[in-house]
């Protein structure tokens, strides 16, 4: 089995909950007591944070680039970047080892062209949902169409993300709002959504939905114990 280096903290409410996912898909693979190999490097997701607020990209990359660095050497085999918003500087990180990055755009695009999807509504962070290097790699590597919700819904979807999901408070009005945006892209004939931050998962389920929905924080994690557990 191979070794998953998995960078996490951002949040650390999604951290947890990708340690469970890769256990699970581990144990369901192979079965019996066996458990998925993990190395985490957790950061202060307050310092990636203001950061990210600054605008400073480049400090992000390196401390992301250099705590990668650190679980190749450890035995990692697998990179993996435990957030969404995060894999803006995935470049960089993949620039900085020797071993694969696994993208999670890349591990939910495969599934959604798998399952013929051409035209998805996006939710995530506003750096997710408004920068290029997320949308663009599922349109111009896959083909896929990607709806952006308008200003003021992203902005409700980036606060609740930061106020409340980073922190471990799921509120039940929130969870209608961001429904009733979905219900929005829905309008515009997305297809599927795309909850393209891993924290969101938190908050809205397939049983809520009126549009499938892609877990990138499942679907992520599903793809790495894919290529773990094969030799």
């Amino acid at each position: 089995m191979k070794t998953l280096g998995l960078l996490g903290g951002m949040s650390w409410q999604s951290t947890a909950l990708y340690y469970q996912l890769l256990n699970q898909g581990v144990s369901q693979k192979l079965g019996g007591l066996h458990s998925a190999k993990i190395l985490l490097h957790s950061v202060d997701f307050h310092e990636i944070e203001q950061l990210q607020s600054a605008g400073d990209w480049d400090a992000c990359a390196d401390i992301l680039a250099k705590a990668a660095s650190g679980l190749e050497q450890a035995g990692a085999d697998i990179m993996m970047i435990g957030t969404n918003t995060m894999h803006m500087v995935a470049d960089t990180v993949q620039d900085a080892i020797d071993i694969p990055l696994l993208h999670i755009a890349d591990a939910t695009a495969e599934k959604l062209k798998m399952d013929g999807v051409g035209r998805v509504a996006l939710l995530g962070t506003a750096f997710t949902m408004e920068q290029a290097f997320y949308k663009n790699r599922l349109t111009e590597r896959y083909g896929i169409d990607v709806i952006i919700p308008g200003s003021e819904d992203r902005a409700l979807i980036h606060r609740v993300i930061y106020d409340e999901l980073c922190v471990g408070k799921i509120n039940n009005q929130s969870r209608e709002a961001y429904l009733a945006i979905i219900e929005k892209c829905k309008n515009q004939s997305a297809e599927a959504v795309i909850l393209g931050c891993t924290e969101i998962t938190l908050l809205i389920s397939q049983d809520e939905s009126t549009l499938p929905v892609y877990d990138t924080t499942a679907i992520h994690a599903g793809k790495a114990v894919e290529l773990a557990v094969t030799t």
